[in-house]
């Protein structure tokens, strides 16, 4: 379960920025995660609950924004979401390699006090 690893290292950022700021609680963590970063969300949720004990994230809320796959075909300049595991340009037909977005996995927010 790298996702345990994930949440160690996005509260591990987001107790840094909170000390920076001199705030004594963590309120909401905002994560964006791609459907294709291979991040789990229930397993990351439930390690969210069990890295944050202790801390002044212990309470907070975990947000996480699911961010879908967009693909561009350079045949037709096209962006296009897939409906399937494979990646066909609904105008052309061309199947296409572009990843725009869908691969992120990042910590976006912190609400603090």
């Amino acid at each position: 379960m790298h996702e345990v690893g994930i949440m160690e290292s996005t509260l591990e950022i987001a107790l840094e920025q909170a000390t920076k700021q001199k705030a004594k609680r963590i309120h909401e963590i905002k994560m964006r995660i791609g459907e294709l970063s291979g991040v789990v969300p229930e397993a990351l949720e439930f390690a969210f609950d069990v890295v944050t004990r202790g801390t002044i994230a212990q309470e907070a809320k975990l947000n996480l924004e699911i961010i879908p796959v967009v693909c561009y075909c350079s045949s037709c300049d096209l962006q296009f979401t897939p409906t399937d595991l494979f990646y066909e340009c609904p105008r052309c037909h061309q199947t296409s390699t572009n990843i725009l977005k869908g691969r992120e996995l990042e910590l976006a927010s912190l609400e603090i006090s």
